[in-house]
């Protein structure tokens, strides 16, 4: 069953396109993942599907309700988590919660018994009375992801749900929204730049760069398309390497940034053939390594470059200005 529907789903400032004709389906119950630079499109795609920002053009359904014809019946069937904090500080975590359902009408007896399960959910019921002012990024953070559940959200957005906490926090927040999603069979959108996180946490990954996403399967899935193994390769010649080292067991190469990655199948019985290429053809090669490709590999796959790299571009720099204006 289809949670949401997106197709040729279009967002324009001016003559700047900041999501260009993208179109996907997500499974009922499924964590979906948004994977890309900063200002790659992420953020206003999750805005679009929330009813917060109009398409230029296209159409998405959420819930099988449409989100130009119904945004109040979308808006009612969702609940978003954005990356900029939007509790209140001066009331406690209880407070916070409880002015949120009322915002929805949820009855009192309902609303109370409901706000002690999620905060229980989340560990934060022994904090209840607590000013949200005192706690820390990640129990924020919590709480923020348990306000969003009050209305009993067919469809949760999360947008950067772990941008600037620590690595242990991020962790342990994982593990909250994997629970999440296995007792409450709520489908879940997620929008991430960390490829650990989009590994980890999601059942499909789509890669959006430029506003166009460039490929979407199953973490595994699209890094099975990179190869077994990646031999990782530092050199002046890094140019070179990529374009004349051949053979049937390379599936391709890049270089960037004085290193050539080689995607190959089984790196352990061709290693020994790859290092004495090197030295027959006088390559300057500083160090080699083997590991099994990541999601980093396969955003340099398509499109060349690293994710980082991609984040210091001068278009999307202009991307993240773009977005800024509009909140």
């Amino acid at each position: 069953m289809t949670a949401i529907h997106v197709e040729g789903l279009t967002r324009r400032f001016g003559d700047f396109t900041a999501v260009d004709a993208i179109s996907f389906d997500i499974r009922k119950g499924e964590i979906f993942g948004l994977l890309g630079p900063n200002g790659a499109g992420k953020t206003t795609t999750i805005s679009m599907l929330s009813t917060l920002l109009e398409p230029t053009s296209g159409r998405a359904l959420v819930s099988g309700i449409d989100i130009r014809a119904d945004q109040d019946g979308v808006r009612r069937s969702i609940g978003v988590v954005f990356q900029d904090q939007s509790l209140d500080e001066e009331l406690t975590a209880w407070e916070n919660m409880d002015f949120h359902a009322r915002l929805y009408r949820i009855p009192k007896n309902v609303r109370d018994e409901r706000i002690g399960e999620l905060l229980r959910l989340v560990e934060l019921d022994d904090r209840t009375d607590s000013l949200v002012k005192t706690f820390s990024g990640g129990m924020r953070r919590r709480l923020e992801i348990a306000r969003g559940l009050l209305h009993e959200p067919e469809v949760l957005f999360l947008d950067e749900p772990t941008l600037g906490l620590d690595p242990q926090t991020r962790n342990h927040l994982w593990d909250y929204i994997r629970n999440l999603n296995r007792t409450k069979g709520i489908t879940i959108i997620l929008t991430t730049h960390y490829m650990d996180e989009a590994d980890r946490l999601c059942d499909r990954v789509a890669i959006i760069d430029h506003g166009k996403i460039i490929a979407l399967d199953t973490p595994d899935a699209l890094k099975g398309r990179v190869g077994d193994d990646v031999v990782t390769v530092t050199t002046p010649d890094a140019a070179r390497i990529a374009t004349e080292v051949t053979a049937p067991w390379i599936a391709g190469t890049d270089h960037h940034d004085g290193e050539v990655t080689i995607r190959l199948q089984s790196a352990e019985k061709h290693i020994t053939e790859l290092i004495r290429t090197f030295g027959e053809r006088e390559y300057e090669v500083t160090s080699v390594s083997i590991r099994k490709p990541t999601l980093e590999d396969v955003f340099l796959h398509f499109t060349g470059k690293t994710i980082r790299e991609e984040e210091a571009t001068g278009p999307n720099r202009l991307r993240m200005k773009m977005m800024g204006r509009r909140h």
